[in-house]
């Protein structure tokens, strides 16, 4: 079993000086020019290249001398061990408090040993004399089971903790910096499955006032004190890490799949798209400074020349940097963590007909790598300042005990280094640039809504998030005519903040038509792009009004605008929509966003009516996989269960999770229905044979195949011609199959 690396980070100990150059453009847009640094002067503070790094524990003062960074850039501590330990996600409150989740029961040993004792805590960490490093500190939460996901509303802190799918507020009451008030915002109550890994992160607020988490298809709106719950029909994806950009397009990452960055196309309420080309396999390949032998992907993901890791293979806490205090060609880019590189990718984020590409930044080097063989960054934020915010864990094992059990790749290389000692530390960085001085620190949660909706047109993203979020959780509808003045351009605002009115206003469930009707007219096609969105309310009533409305933009001179069209049109179940659709496409047949949004869009209305598994199948073979739920339920099922897992009398095999199902040579298990199987199976004897189906034609066969797949051991479905295939190599074959002749078959065998 291959996956995964859970965590992604390592950022704790370097200062090294590396003269990149990007070339600088307006990234406050979403349309970006293609732009690489070429290294052109490295100091020699930190060697390009270190083949025997020290895994011994570096002080935070150590670390920060093992960094590589562009030239002008640099790490500064913010807080450390004793402070903090463990840590894995932040959130700031209007007041730019730091909340940190520590993990503190996180792999404490080889084996994952009392991983999930109660014993995790939040803490509160203030910096009360605002030179940026934390002074000041109290165990907010105690006693938690590894707390995953923080986000602050108002005066109260959401949390939600591994294993379980419910989310709690927290609130100190008299200012000693310990909750001492606890109330549920979300319960299910009941036991969140998988490791710890393989759970949600992310509760992030996004443009749109809808509050996103990767792995589960849901999503929330925080409404009187609670989380209401949407679902996400064709699900969101991910793993450890989410955000957003300046127009809400979201970033999943998948370190389980070895996919650094997915789910940015659309957002995933209108299906999934993604592209083969979205990023090249260049982009798949990591630059570590330091030879990397502790990967759990084993050889294959070891480059022979200097023995780095050559691949993604535990991206998460990504974040679009939005801040207003580091050099201006980084704002819009994305950033990518691979703990187990000790690396942070810089992604240039290119758009282009509507279609998003991303581009490492650099020629076959990272933005920041580490010679610190303990750095671990996990997440990454826009901080209230306006920097970049990293969270290390700065510990030796960054592998879920999943993949660390005896006779695994990483566990002698864990004991060979000694990474295991290596516990109860952690860093929080802030990345800094020469000559431009962090911003000063809010106070949204003192301010009247007057105040604080000037804050949406702030050139740092972090302010205009926190400003809307704080209007939107006081239901403060004061502001309102300010709101609309401008949204209505009666006022001076920039087109971020027209974008972030329209949706306060959204939010405070005031937005009426004719804000709506001239945001449509708007000069800014994001703008536009915003307006068309929230139509849609109108649109699932079939308002035709609306519909003409967005017909007019049927032409707009972007794409993004067009594909929105199209996205949006899609609500209204009005002849008319589909018309506009079918319309806008053959207008430009060679534009791939339209085509494949409503593809997407098709797709999603499949999972809607199939569900998940069935839905995402191509109609053909969900067909296979719906007639082969009737043959196997009425014929299969009496000797392997309805359920695939056999009988009590186990007069046959379990079919779930069978390696002949799931086996990526499909001629196995045709092999097995066409002819038959006897003798043992997985050293477990049965009293009878499987007996040969063969007379059945070539789609009967596959449609039972298709079905079992799909059910008991997924894998793509298996089509007649397969089966037709299959049947020609081996005809005249009169006798049963066993295991080892279809695993090893003999020379000549027919």
């Amino acid at each position: 079993m291959k996956k995964k690396i859970w965590f992604a980070g390592l950022m704790a100990a370097s200062a090294l000086v590396v003269t990149c150059q990007v070339s600088r453009n307006s990234s406050m847009g979403t349309t970006q020019q293609s732009t690489k640094a070429t290294t052109t002067d490295v100091a020699d503070t930190v060697p390009a290249f270190t083949a025997n790094p020290s895994p011994a524990y570096l002080t935070p003062e150590q670390s920060l001398k093992t960094f590589r960074l562009p030239e002008g850039y640099h790490l500064e501590l913010v807080a450390s061990e004793p402070m903090i330990h463990e840590p894995v996600a932040v959130a700031w409150d209007g007041n730019a408090r730091m909340y940190v989740a520590e993990m503190d029961t996180y792999m404490q040993d080889i084996d994952g040993s009392n991983e999930h004792a109660p014993i995790s805590r939040v803490k509160l960490l203030e910096d009360t004399d605002g030179d940026g490093k934390m002074d000041k500190s109290s165990v907010f939460i105690d006693k938690l089971l590894l707390p995953r996901m923080l986000m602050c509303v108002g005066h109260e802190l959401l949390v939600n903790e591994t294993d379980t799918y419910d989310i709690y507020s927290y609130k100190d009451t008299n200012g000693d910096g310990v909750a001492d008030q606890k109330r549920p915002v979300f319960e299910l109550g009941r036991k969140a499955p998988g490791n710890l890994e393989h759970q949600r992160s992310g509760l992030d607020w996004n443009l749109d006032n809808w509050i996103y988490v990767t792995v589960d298809p849901i999503r929330f709106r925080y409404s009187n004190g609670v989380l209401k719950a949407d679902s996400i029909p064709s699900g969101s994806g991910g793993q450890w890490g989410l955000t957003h950009d300046n127009y809400g397009r979201l970033y999943f990452s998948s370190a389980g799949g070895e996919v650094p960055a997915l789910g940015f196309q659309i957002n995933p309420i209108y299906g999934r798209m993604e592209f083969s080309d979205q990023y090249t396999q260049e982009f798949n390949a990591v630059w570590p400074i330091i030879k990397t032998p502790d990967i759990q992907g084993g050889v294959p993901r070891i480059r022979t020349t200097d023995t780095t890791l050559n691949h993604f293979t535990a991206s998460c806490g990504q974040v679009v940097f939005r801040g207003d205090r580091l050099p201006a060609d980084l704002s819009g880019d994305l950033l990518i963590s691979e703990p187990v590189g000790r690396l942070i990718r810089r992604a240039k984020v290119i758009n282009k007909d509507g279609k998003t590409t991303l581009e490492n930044a650099y020629d076959k080097q990272e933005f920041i790598a580490s010679t610190d063989m303990n750095f671990r960054v996990v997440n990454m934020y826009t901080g209230p300042d306006g920097c970049l915010y990293l969270v290390d864990m700065n510990r030796g094992i960054i592998q879920e005990g999943n993949w660390t059990r005896p006779g695994s790749y990483l566990r002698p290389q864990i004991q060979r280094l000694g990474l295991d000692k290596n516990i109860q530390h952690g860093r929080i960085y802030r990345l800094v640039h020469d000559g431009m001085k962090p911003g000063q620190a809010p106070h949204m949660l003192d301010e009247p809504g007057s105040k604080l909706v000037t804050y949406l047109d702030h050139p740092n993203g972090w302010w205009r998030d926190n400003a809307q979020k704080e209007l939107i959780v006081r239901n403060d509808r004061s502001v309102v005519p300010t709101l609309k003045a401008m949204a209505n351009r009666q006022q001076n605002a920039t087109a971020l903040g027209r974008i972030h009115a329209l949706w306060t206003l959204e939010g405070l469930n005031v937005l009426d038509k004719a804000t709506i009707q001239k945001a449509l007219e708007d000069d800014d096609a994001q703008v536009r792009r915003t307006a068309v969105r929230l139509t849609e309310p109108y649109l699932k009533q079939n308002d035709e009004q609306w519909l003409t409305q967005l017909s007019h933009l049927k032409n707009d001179p972007s794409f993004d605008v067009r594909t929105q069209v199209i996205l949006s049109a899609s609500y209204s179940s009005l002849p008319a929509a589909r018309a506009l659709s079918q319309e806008m496409r053959a207008a430009a047949p060679a534009n791939e966003m339209l085509a494949r949004a409503q593809v997407s869009l098709d797709k999603n209305e499949d999972v809607k009516k199939f569900g998940l598994k069935l839905g995402r199948l191509d109609e053909a073979d969900r067909k296979l996989v719906l007639n082969g739920a009737t043959i196997y339920k009425s014929l299969c099922a009496t000797c392997h269960g309805i359920d695939g897992k056999g009988l009590p009398s186990k007069v046959a095999p379990s079919l779930v999770g069978s390696q002949r199902l799931r086996n990526q040579d499909k001629n196995i298990p045709i092999q097995i229905l066409l002819h038959g199987l006897s003798g043992p199976i997985d050293e477990q004897t049965y009293p009878d044979m499987m007996p040969p189906m063969g007379a059945n034609d070539d789609e009967w066969i596959a449609s039972v195949l298709s079905y079992v797949r799909n059910e008991f051991a997924p894998a793509v479905p298996i089509r007649p011609t397969d089966v037709k295939a299959a049947r020609a190599k081996t005809a005249g074959r009169d006798k049963t199959w066993t295991l080892a002749e279809l695993i090893k078959p003999k020379e000549g065998e027919k």
